[in-house]
């Protein structure tokens, strides 16, 4: 990328160029601001050295300011430097506000002048890489819409668009589909977009939350039942496999099947075959399963709360959805959507989002991720009157307040004798089974280990554990694990 030189002068055009070669800077030379603009539109300039005067009679700096003023309209993120002669100082300041990015007097400082001309060529060259990677990014998600039905997803990150072209790639196939990533991040409505590109997307799509079947129901929830078939079953009812022969059955929450209802579910995976409760008659599943779960999979295996064998049976292919925390260029994006499409009280002003609160969104670690980020922005609608939302529309907690309010119901708190920061302990306490863990269980230990490496924040611990924050308070219960959170003093 060249470096212009726009001044009248031919010593002072000779000197730079002259110091722009040692430096490894090529340069090109213009004497009048016309021939300025005309390279500027049809060469690759990296940053502009321009003079402020340049006829001799005029020492105002009009001339540079106009110029510099032209190119800005022709290239609003063009680097201008300017030089200045005492006469014309107080106008290169002023233009500086206007977006000039240095000005230096004559006679310059030459390694000065070599060394920030030399960082704007670089930034300049890594602006233009980055909206040239940005732009072919773009193509790519345009292009990816407009062959595959997206479902309406909204997002702009990288890492989202690896996901989803992966999800429309595999789509067409009949493999077991395993989506994975904590709670409220997208799992649904990347099996819907699985669904909908497949050769099953005219067929049923059936979707069922695994986890929430209780062991006495899960059988006729799943595969059916006769009448008679236990109290209460005055008529014959299909089950969930049968509801979606020939089309796709998502199972929700896999991760929290229960190891009884693990073992129903491998057989018909493995055989395709099912028998409906209170019948011996065999009937075929011709269905795609698509399973979607929260939890560490691989660490539910070794602490055998989940079959490997079914682990491999579901996860032929793996889709990773991203926390919105990891995906920060999507967060205003799908901020501006909800308020676009989220209903707001009838007759209000047309609601947007303030400076303010774009710097809060930016800054916030979504630790509920896309379902947080959709009620905090339906809340702000709904309490922003005059239709500007504010930091404090949002409700978000001040940075660093992460303590939920289950967490201070269930915590116990104990002053420290010697005081100092906050610490976590966690006590033995009777659980609500009346069955707590033993010292070396292994599930007590790792939970333990979660909570203090997480200082007592029960949202990142079930995180790192690839859980709900409900899910780790289930299994605290469970256990008798209770917080004791120390204050400050």
């Amino acid at each position: 990328m060249k470096v212009l030189i726009a001044d009248d002068q031919p010593a002072v055009c000779a000197a730079l160029q002259l110091l722009f070669e040692l430096h490894d800077l090529p340069s090109v030379v213009v004497n009048r601001p016309d021939e300025a603009l005309d390279l500027i539109a049809t060469e690759d300039i990296g940053a502009v050295v321009q003079d402020m005067n340049f006829t001799q009679e005029k020492t105002s700096g009009e001339e540079g300011v106009a110029l510099f003023r032209a190119i800005k309209k022709l290239d609003a993120d063009l680097p201008v430097v300017l030089l200045t002669a005492w006469s014309s100082l107080e106008t290169a300041v002023s233009l500086v506000k206007e977006g000039a990015s240095d000005y230096m007097a004559k006679p310059w400082d030459d390694d000065k002048l070599a060394r920030v001309v030399k960082n704007l060529v670089q930034m300049r060259a890594l602006q233009q890489e980055n909206t040239r990677m940005n732009a072919q990014r773009s193509r790519m998600r345009k292009t990816l819409a407009t062959r595959y039905d997206l479902r309406g997803l909204v997002y702009v990150s990288e890492a989202m668009h690896g996901v989803v072209n992966l999800a429309c790639t595999i789509a067409g196939s009949d493999a077991p589909v395993l989506i994975t990533g904590p709670n409220g991040s997208g799992k649904e409505k990347l099996a819907e977009i699985v669904q909908a590109n497949s050769r099953r997307k005219d067929k049923p799509f059936v979707k069922v939350n695994a986890g929430a079947l209780p062991d006495d129901l899960l059988e006729a929830e799943l595969f059916g039942a006769e009448a008679g078939a236990f109290t209460g079953a005055n008529k014959s009812r299909i089950g969930r496999f049968e509801a979606a022969n020939g089309g796709t059955l998502f199972l929700d929450e896999i991760g929290n099947l229960s190891l009884p209802g693990q073992a129903k579910l491998l057989r018909v995976l493995q055989t395709g075959e099912y028998e409906r409760l209170g019948s011996s008659g065999t009937r075929k599943a011709d269905v795609r399963i698509i399973s979607a779960t929260n939890t560490d999979l691989q660490r539910a295996i070794a602490g055998g709360q989940f079959r490997e064998d079914l682990y491999f049976r579901l996860n032929v292919i793996e889709l990773p959805l991203p926390p919105l925390g990891e995906r920060p260029d999507d967060v205003l994006l799908l901020a501006e959507h909800f308020l676009a499409t989220l209903p707001g009280i009838e007759g209000a002003p047309p609601a947007k989002l303030s400076d303010e609160a774009r710097l809060t969104l930016q800054q916030y670690e979504w630790p509920g991720n896309v379902r947080e980020l959709q009620n905090r922005i339906h809340r702000a609608k709904l309490t922003a009157v005059d239709g500007v939302i504010r930091a404090m529309h949002l409700g978000i907690p001040p940075s660093g307040a992460r303590v939920r309010p289950e967490f201070e119901s269930r915590a116990s708190v104990h002053a420290t004798p010697s005081g100092g920061l906050p610490t976590l302990a966690s006590n033995r306490a009777e659980p609500a089974d009346g069955h707590a863990g033993a010292a070396g269980d292994p599930e007590r230990a790792s939970i333990e280990e979660a909570l203090l490496k997480a200082g007592g924040v029960v949202s990142k611990a079930a995180a790192e554990m690839g859980l709900s924050r409900q899910a780790l308070y289930r299994r605290m219960e469970r256990l008798g694990i209770v917080l004791e959170r120390r204050p400050r003093v």
